[in-house]
């Protein structure tokens, strides 16, 4: 009775932290970014301008996994505001397949229907054009005599190519790009943005795509060949408003105005090269470039410090830097699978006993539960978004995290209760024993060990599932590690993954002890 009103009481607590967090976050501006780092910076210069002009609580809600989130996450009113690129609007919002290369009518076009269609504004662009290319080894170029994409005709087979994943599948991608161009590569494979410069260097790879405003353009000996037939559209950046969150905070359109046409690409280019190759923090380059400018007059960011080493530094000295944040991003992966998990042995232990008394029910429901465990995990953390009183951040990962938590709860307390020896059980009946009571003081006692065993395996998963949680803005041990994938940065991918892992051990432990106590002596 102790340990069920604890679990209860800590389920309570976190959950009224998550729905707090949630609450107070209606009434700040929410900036959001993609996951790649130029996004992540204009997001985060854009958030020190407008604390610093408006005042206004800014919540910042970076690594959104990819366009169509980010723009559902705008549509809904889950974040506020977003760099956005005119040829991505053009083509993967607007599904727009007609060529287009004419950067204003482009930007004129998308603007209009944004506002029409979504109630979203383009607001005056930052001043460059950040376009898809097509990247390889100078080396490779010079001794196949590539120059141009076109000229990737006639070595197909010779090419092993690794496009980004968004790039893999937007039309504005390979897709596109293969039928402009009558492109049939032999060995076509998706890899995450940021490690594909260091997979071209190494030989792994021949081809992948790049941004044009890469700052790993700068260092590595890649070149982008010319798009002689002109396939990619303009990508001009600006920011994208909802029309609500101008309503209500007329000074937004002001502040950001600031930015406009500040950033040429070759500027563009350099930050991006000071957090990517520099090892330098977004927020850090961002202060800088704002001071530069003459645009950060006030902030809570004035006289900022990289928090961490330099690239050079290793990875003890830049793990001890990096605690206070670490110890944060702790805290928030301990609320995502502690409310997860509480919930789900709150859900799935009562069911698994009624499933062991009413058998006919076993297959849908651990059919429905093993079917859940095969969505990729990505994916159903997104599946979650659109889901009234969920949307993007903890929320949606907690359910997800909960639905994967319950197949192995389920099944273990249904087949604990069905191993109970039935002689055992009668011989509880015949001494005058209730139902309730044979179950409480039997059954449950007996099956302690399995539905342990189930509870362990689901407290590890959610831990492990819950570093993707970075991707819809929910925090924890995944920011590090998804930033780390973008930056190529060991020591960032190791400062989430290490304390994941030991929490994940930790966690296993701490199981284990409890199923010492709540398992009766043999």
């Amino acid at each position: 009775m102790v340990s069920r009103r604890f679990g209860l009481a800590c389920l309570a607590t976190l959950t009224l932290h998550v729905w707090a967090t949630s609450a107070s976050a209606r009434d700040t501006l929410v900036i959001g970014s993609k996951n790649f780092t130029e996004n992540r910076l204009l997001a985060e210069i854009m958030a020190q301008l407008l604390e610093t002009r408006t005042g206004l609580e800014v919540e910042r809600r970076t690594n959104l996994a990819g366009t169509l989130l980010a723009h559902s996450a705008l549509e809904s009113g889950e974040i506020d505001i977003y760099p956005e690129y005119t040829g991505t609007g053009w083509s993967v919002v607007l599904g727009r397949q007609a060529a287009i290369s004419d950067p204003l009518r482009t930007y004129l076009v998308v603007a209009e229907e944004y506002e029409k269609r979504f109630g979203i504004r383009w607001l005056q662009p930052f001043g460059f054009s950040n376009s898809y290319g097509v990247a390889i080894l100078d080396s490779t170029a010079d001794r196949l005599g590539i120059e141009r994409i076109s000229d990737l005709q006639a070595h197909q087979s010779e090419l092993t190519v690794a496009w980004s994943h968004e790039f893999l599948n937007r039309e504005d991608g390979y897709p596109g790009l293969k039928a402009a161009y009558d492109l049939e590569l032999a060995d076509v494979r998706g890899m995450e943005h940021g490690l594909a410069y260091e997979a071209i260097r190494s030989g792994t790879v021949d081809l992948t795509d790049a941004y044009t405003t890469d700052g790993k353009l700068l260092r590595f000996p890649v070149r982008v060949l010319e798009d002689d037939r002109d396939f990619f559209p303009p990508y001009d950046c600006a920011p994208v408003v909802r029309v609500e969150a101008l309503e209500q905070h007329p000074e937004l359109a002001e502040a950001l105005a600031e930015l406009a046409f500040r950033l040429p690409a070759d500027q563009m280019q350099r930050l991006n090269f000071q957090v990517e190759e520099e090892g330098r923090s977004f927020d850090a380059v961002a202060t800088a470039f704002l001071r530069q400018e003459g645009l950060l007059e006030r902030s809570t960011h004035d006289g900022q410090q990289d928090r961490a080493p330099t690239r050079g530094a290793g990875f003890l000295s830049f793990f001890w830097h990096r605690m206070p944040e670490t110890l944060e991003r702790v805290v928030e992966h301990l609320i995502l699978t502690g409310a997860a998990t509480m919930l789900a042995i709150l859900a799935a232990v009562p069911l698994g006993v009624l499933l062991s008394r009413r058998r006919r029910l076993v297959a849908p429901f651990l059919g429905a539960s093993g079917v859940i465990q095969t969505i990729p995990s990505l994916a159903l953390l997104a599946f979650m978004i659109p889901i009234p009183w969920l949307g993007l951040g903890a929320r949606s990962a907690i359910a997800a995290l909960f639905l994967y938590a319950i197949l192995p709860i389920l099944r273990n307390t249904y087949a604990g209760i069905r191993e109970v020896d039935p002689e055992t059980v009668e011989a509880a009946v015949g001494m005058g024993l209730t139902d309730a009571q044979v179950l409480r003081l039997v059954e449950l006692p007996l099956a302690a060990r399995t539905i342990m065993a189930g509870i362990r395996t689901a407290t590890v998963i959610s831990i492990g599932v819950a570093t993707l949680a970075a991707f819809i803005g929910a925090g924890g041990l995944g920011e590090p590690i998804v930033t780390g994938l973008q930056l190529n940065d060991t020591r960032l991918i190791l400062s989430g993954a290490i304390p994941a892992a030991a929490l994940a051990l930790l966690a296993d432990w701490l199981m284990g002890r409890i199923e010492e106590v709540v398992t009766p002596a043999a």
